[in-house]
């Protein structure tokens, strides 16, 4: 159910995990990239049950905020790719591999070490538990095929190109898979696609059309510079966006609040619905919904209401799960200021 019809609200993904499910001071050093389970606060035969309990907070949370579209939280997730990048055959996670990261900084990597294949369900049981836990519309997020392919040593495949269709075509499987267990909208997460332009143009929308193809939509595909965490900067603007125009994705997420982003490089997206970040997630100030229906309000004369989604920018699983919260209420009520607005 979609409380909202006009400026529906969602969240880009992830929610503060609460500290007695892991260890957040740890977390918040590093995004990992292969498995950490010492980072779990809670035995490895009760963690199930334990992620269980923290994904209906982060539900219920958003609920209570007045979130129209909702998410797990990715609660079960030490970060937003690794569950399920790590989830794959051809890959070895026991002897990880150093790479340079997406913030300079020297980051454990799965090796590539034989073909990408997908060998069970990943995310399927946190699907139909959101069913069973919300009335809202649901979204499940996964890591993009591309972004995958970043976040590796390829040691077998030898062709960049390759790696990632074949990462795409494992995601493929799974994405069938979540539709059918429920999921109303499946979102990709592609900060990657920033990160490397180049060969995102050469492969990037390839990947993502071929982990997409079949699944039914709506679609989703998130572009952000980063956790604002671990980067401060973010008023570069980006260099990948309107190469999206031609993928066979509905909906396009951005960050705008933090990197005060000239909305008009969004121009090019004109058959896309927009997920637009309008919570500045640089700061641990709660947003006032003055200022959020602002943002909302210059987007909506811009494109047209029809086509905007407002969000916050990026992830909030960094936060304290106060502000979190405070920052989605402020979601809410902007948007509510706006809707009374338009009805007006």
């Amino acid at each position: 159910m979609v409380r909202n019809a006009l400026l529906p609200t969602t969240v880009v993904g992830s929610y503060p995990q609460p500290d007695w499910l892991i260890d957040r001071e740890r977390l918040r050093t590093m995004v990992p990239r292969v498995p950490v389970p010492d980072h779990w606060r809670v035995p490895a035969d009760l963690l199930e049950a334990a992620c269980d309990d923290a994904t209906l907070l982060a539900i219920r949370d958003m609920e209570r905020a007045g979130i129209d579209i909702v998410t797990d939280g990715e609660v079960r997730r030490e970060s937003y790719s690794n569950r399920f990048a790590t989830s794959v055959d051809g890959i070895d996670v026991e002897d990880p591999a150093i790479i340079q990261g997406r913030a300079n900084r020297q980051v454990r990597v799965p090796r590539i070490i034989g073909p990408i294949r997908r060998p069970e369900e990943v995310e399927v049981r946190s699907v139909r538990f959101l069913k069973e836990n919300t009335d809202r519309m649901v979204k499940i997020t996964m890591p993009g095929p591309f972004t995958m392919s970043r976040q590796a040593k390829d040691e077998f495949y030898n062709d960049e190109e390759a790696l990632a269709m074949d990462f795409a075509a494992a995601l493929n499987e799974e994405l069938k898979k979540l539709k059918a267990a429920g999921a109303d909208i499946i979102q990709l997460d592609e900060p990657w696609l920033q990160t490397q332009a180049e060969a995102a143009r050469r492969f990037g929308v390839k990947a993502i059309d071929r982990a997409l193809e079949g699944v039914a939509g709506p679609t989703a595909i998130h572009l952000c510079f980063g956790y604002s965490q671990f980067v401060g900067d973010k008023s570069g603007g980006y260099v990948f966006l309107e190469e999206l125009a031609d993928s066979t994705v509905d909906q396009v997420s951005v960050e705008t609040a933090q990197p005060r982003l000239d909305l008009s490089v969004l121009d090019g997206l004109s058959n896309k619905a927009l997920i637009l970040g309008v919570l500045d997630l640089g700061t641990a100030e709660i947003d006032t919904p003055e200022a959020v229906a602002d943002r909302i309000r210059a987007a909506v004369n811009r494109f047209g209401a029809e086509r905007v989604i407002p969000a916050p920018d990026c992830g909030m699983k960094y936060f304290d799960r106060d502000v979190a919260f405070g920052k989605l209420k402020a979601l809410a009520d902007g948007a509510a200021i706006v809707r009374r607005e338009l009805a007006g």
